[in-house]
C-alpha cells in the first residue's frame, strides 16, 4: 500500500505547481501528484526544482502517478493509493473559450470522478479549488453563501464549474470534510510576475502592446463604467489556501479568494496602459461590434472575444468569510497597482508564453 500525505490534481499547472511548494514546506511529506502522460517529464521536473529549493525535504518527497481524473479511478491502474490523508482538487480546464464537451468531461465529469475517488478513500480533508465565476452573470454582490442563483452564465467554463461545485457542496453536505476555495481571476506572481498562460486580463494588455506607445485604441462597453474586474495574483492564492487548509475549523466552509476593493474596468485599463507606458483614447462602442471586430482581427493581434464578457459583466464579490478566517494569518491581497509594473516586465521579457490551457 502506497501511503501518502496528500494528493494533488493539477500538477504541474500554474496553481497546482505554487502550493505544491507551499505543502511540502509546511512539512506534509510524501505528497502525491497525478499528472497526465504527456506532462510527465514537465512533471518530473518542476519536482526537482521544486524539492531542490526547500530545506530538509528529500526526493521521495514527491511522487509523481500517471492518471486523468476524466477516467474512472483517475486512471490509476494498479497504482491504487489506497491511504491518502488529504486531496487538493485543481486540476480543471481553465479556458473562457472551451468547448461544451471538453469543459464537461474535464470539469464536471472529472471531478465527480475525483469526489469518488475521496469518498471510497475516506479522505480526511477535501479541498477544491473552484472560481468566483460560479456566479455567472448574477446581478448583484456574490459572496460564499450564494451559488445557486438561478444565474445565467458567459461561457462553458463558467456553467460546468458552477456544476462542479454543486456536486462537490453535495458531498459536502453528505458529510464530505470539505473546504472549496473560489479564487477570482488569478494573475501572475505579485513579486516576479511569473505565469504559464496569458489569458483573461492579459488580452487586455497584450492588445497595447501591439499598437504604438504613442496612441493605443482601447474600447468600453455600455455597462463598463459600472463593472468591475476583480483579479488576484497567483501568490495570495496559494498562500491563503496553504493556511485555510491547515486549519480544523475551515471544513465546511466556502472561501472567497478575491479582492474586496477591485477597480472598476475603466481604471484597471488606465492601470495597464500606464504601466506599460501607453498613451490611449477610448472608443465607445457595442459588445456586437467589439465581437466581430475582435473576430476578424484574432488573426493579427492577441484578442478572445470571450474575454469581452467580463468588460460588462454585472456580478460584485464579496469574500467576508475569507476576511475573517485571514484576520491573523497577515494575508492579503495587494492592491493592483503594486505589482502591475511585474506582470507587464514579465510579459515583455517572456513574449513566447500562450494562452493555450493544459489539457
Amino acid at each position: 500500500m502506497n501511503r501518502t500525505e496528500a494528493l494533488i490534481t493539477g500538477f504541474p499547472g500554474f496553481l497546482g505547481s505554487a502550493l505544491l511548494k507551499r505543502v511540502l514546506a509546511r512539512g506534509d511529506a510524501p505528497v502525491a501528484c497525478l499528472v497526465q502522460p504527456q506532462y510527465l517529464e514537465t512533471a518530473r521536473q518542476r519536482a526537482q526544482e521544486i524539492i531542490a529549493g526547500i530545506d530538509r525535504v528529500d526526493g521521495d518527497a514527491v511522487r509523481l502517478y500517471e492518471g486523468d481524473i476524466t477516467e474512472p479511478d483517475l486512471g490509476l491502474g494498479d497504482e491504487s493509493l489506497e491511504d491518502v490523508r488529504e486531496l487538493y482538487h485543481l486540476a480543471a480546464v481553465y479556458d473562457l473559450a472551451v468547448d461544451r464537451d471538453l469543459a464537461e468531461a474535464v470539469n464536471v465529469r472529472g471531478t465527480e470522478h475525483v469526489l469518488e475517488f475521496a469518498d471510497d478513500r475516506d479522505v480526511d480533508r477535501f479541498h477544491y479549488v473552484s472560481t468566483c465565476y460560479v456566479s455567472g452573470r448574477y446581478d448583484g454582490v456574490f459572496t460564499e453563501d450564494h451559488l445557486q442563483e438561478g444565474q445565467t452564465f458567459n461561457n462553458h467554463y463558467e456553467e460546468t464549474k458552477y456544476r462542479a461545485e454543486v456536486a462537490v457542496q453535495n458531498r459536502m453536505d453528505a458529510g464530505l470534510p470539505t473546504t472549496i476555495y473560489r479564487p477570482a481571476i488569478v494573475v501572475g506572481d505579485s513579486q516576479t510576475g511569473e505565469t504559464n498562460k496569458y489569458d483573461g486580463p492579459y488580452y487586455l494588455l497584450r492588445l497595447l502592446l501591439a499598437q504604438p506607445e504613442w496612441l493605443s485604441v482601447t474600447f468600453t462597453l455600455p455597462g463598463s463604467s459600472d463593472a468591475e474586474l476583480n483579479v488576484v495574483p497567483r501568490d495570495y492564492v496559494v498562500d491563503a489556501i496553504a493556511y485555510l487548509s491547515a486549519r480544523e475549523e475551515t471544513v465546511g466552509e466556502v472561501y472567497q479568494l478575491c479582492d474586496p476593493t477591485p477597480l472598476p474596468i475603466p481604471r484597471f485599463v488606465d492601470v495597464l496602459a500606464e504601466a506599460a507606458g501607453h498613451r490611449t483614447v477610448t472608443l465607445p462602442t457595442t459588445k456586437p461590434i467589439a465581437r466581430t471586430v475582435s473576430s476578424r482581427l484574432s488573426s493579427s493581434l492577441p484578442l478572445e472575444s470571450a474575454t469581452l464578457d467580463y468588460l460588462d459583466h454585472p456580478t460584485r464579490y464579496a469574500c467576508p468569510k475569507t476576511l475573517q478566517a485571514l484576520e491573523r494569518s497577515g494575508l492579503e491581497v495587494p492592491a493592483f497597482e503594486s505589482y502591475v509594473d511585474r506582470l507587464v516586465a514579465y510579459v515583455l521579457e517572456n513574449p513566447a508564453v500562450g494562452d493555450e490551457p493544459m489539457v
